[in-house]
């Protein structure tokens, strides 16, 4: 089955793409279940991948001002990793941007992505914040 990139829409879709964040980039830290969604959500865009029904990726755009957009929780489940799915959520996130003639790009990665991001033309700025105590971020930024 072809892998489908998209915006969820339904409630039942909306439920999986948080759950993803949630198994991903919380729980393994003894996050609670809710940590995943902040008050911006209805502000954002979001985007999906999924393979035979199944959640595997997703992104999100945030518009911060006119002229810049931060991607947020990024994640793509470990066992398809390295088969360009992040690429994908990411283009797809930068053309949103594009269409609403946001200059500027930016996002707080996690040490183990920096090289993921820097692959697509995305340069350090600095260290930001340490998340849990352990996960050091950097803010990124891409001209686009």
């Amino acid at each position: 089955m072809p892998l489908i990139i998209k915006q969820p829409e339904s409630p039942e879709e909306f439920k999986s793409y948080f759950n993803l964040r949630y198994r991903l980039l919380r729980a393994p830290w003894g996050e609670p279940e809710g940590s995943e969604v902040d008050e911006m959500e209805n502000q954002c865009f979001h985007i999906m991948a999924m393979d035979c029904q199944k959640t595997i990726a997703v992104g999100r755009l945030q518009y911060n001002s006119a002229d810049e957009a931060q991607i947020r929780y990024m994640a793509v489940k470990k066992e398809y990793e390295g088969n360009g799915i992040g690429r994908i959520i990411v283009n797809a996130l930068e053309q949103q941007a594009r269409g609403r003639n946001v200059g500027t790009v930016i996002l707080h990665a996690r040490e183990p992505a920096v090289g993921f991001y820097q692959k697509l033309d995305y340069k350090i700025e600095k260290k930001s914040y340490v998340l849990f105590n352990e996960i050091q971020h950097y803010r990124m930024t891409k001209q686009i």
